[in-house]
């Protein structure tokens, strides 16, 4: 089968835009960021698409008013100025509320990790996962591909929660096949099965971890692949049943380790257990990087690359 590439944010705004022909309460907002697949939305939409201008925080206010009135919205926005320009708000006005109204109103965030590469350290987004994961009441969601992307359309109506939905800003291939059994309420999917080590990983990652299983698999070692696509509310009883069979983890993010991302979730649950399985963290240190690059460069300098990755595998497996 060949693997079809296309950006996350494209397949998933044409998804919404298909869905407003029958839903008419579906808002769609943006701080003045474009796409392709939007410029049609906005046209045949143009009572229910706003653009706020690059205004983050008024952004959310918009979004909230039209939530408590009802609504189903979506607030389009780059990561790292969604998250963190409008974070008080956020807080305010989505996870308080959250807890004593019914309120459903879905940020995106595109440009997760270092997805805006050339960018440079104000636009790499490394600390979403750890400030949106500490926020109440929120559902955080972290595809690493755009079929992911395409099937969370349906559970973001549904699901009336506020929700921060991390879209990576590249072109990326599918992993994922669109079975019919999986559900998004899941969580998260054993892509590979393996023996010792298992990679734990969400976002792009997953493709790095994809990628050295399969070069780890020519040199027969069998190592597990765990992809984590809802980080909030994680599904920590089918984690701990994949997991059970290992003796190490190893997580891989683009985001700041042991600060409350992914590493941090399976460290606590880990703890919580009292489990033996060793845990090995892979991600960014406690450091920006200003050196400019390409997306492989930065992982390089990041130690996030394939030899690394490989390198720490054989270390475990050695120890």
């Amino acid at each position: 089968m060949k693997l079809e590439i296309k950006t996350m944010r494209d397949v998933f705004i044409e998804e919404i835009y298909n869905r407003m022909h029958e839903d008419k309460n579906i808002f769609f907002l943006s701080a003045d960021f474009g796409s392709p697949k939007l410029d049609k939305l906005r046209v045949d939409f143009k009572d229910r698409f706003i653009n706020v201008g690059i205004a983050e925080q008024n952004l959310i206010n918009i979004s909230t008013g039209l939530a408590l009135e009802g609504f189903t919205v979506y607030a389009y926005a780059i990561a790292p100025f969604l998250t963190m320009r409008a974070y008080e708000q956020i807080r305010n006005n989505l996870s308080l509320v959250s807890q004593v109204k019914e309120i459903n109103v879905n940020l995106i965030g595109v440009g997760a990790g270092f997805s805006y590469d050339v960018s440079g350290p104000t636009h790499h987004c490394l600390e979403d996962i750890t400030i949106m994961g500490s926020l109440p009441n929120f559902i955080i969601f972290s595809p690493s591909d755009w079929v992911l992307a395409q099937w969370f359309a349906d559970y973001s109506i549904k699901v009336k929660k506020p929700k921060y939905i991390r879209f990576d800003g590249k072109p990326l291939s599918q992993i994922y096949n669109k079975p019919k059994d999986l559900d998004m309420a899941m969580g998260l999917k054993e892509l590979k099965r393996g023996e010792k080590v298992c990679l734990i990983s969400t976002g792009y990652m997953t493709h790095r971890a994809m990628k050295v299983a399969g070069l780890l698999n020519g040199s027969n070692i069998n190592i597990g692949v765990i992809d984590v696509f809802l980080l909030k509310p994680f599904n920590e009883d089918l984690f701990l049943k994949l997991i059970d069979k290992y003796d190490c983890l190893i997580t891989l993010e683009e985001a700041f380790i042991n600060k409350g991302g992914l590493d941090s979730l399976v460290s606590c649950i880990l703890d919580r257990k009292n489990s033996n399985i060793r845990l090995k963290r892979m991600g960014i240190e406690d450091t920006y990087t200003f050196e400019m690059g390409n997306r492989e460069h930065l992982h390089k300098l990041n130690k996030l690359d394939d030899e690394i990755v490989i390198q720490t595998i054989k270390d475990v497996l050695d120890e």
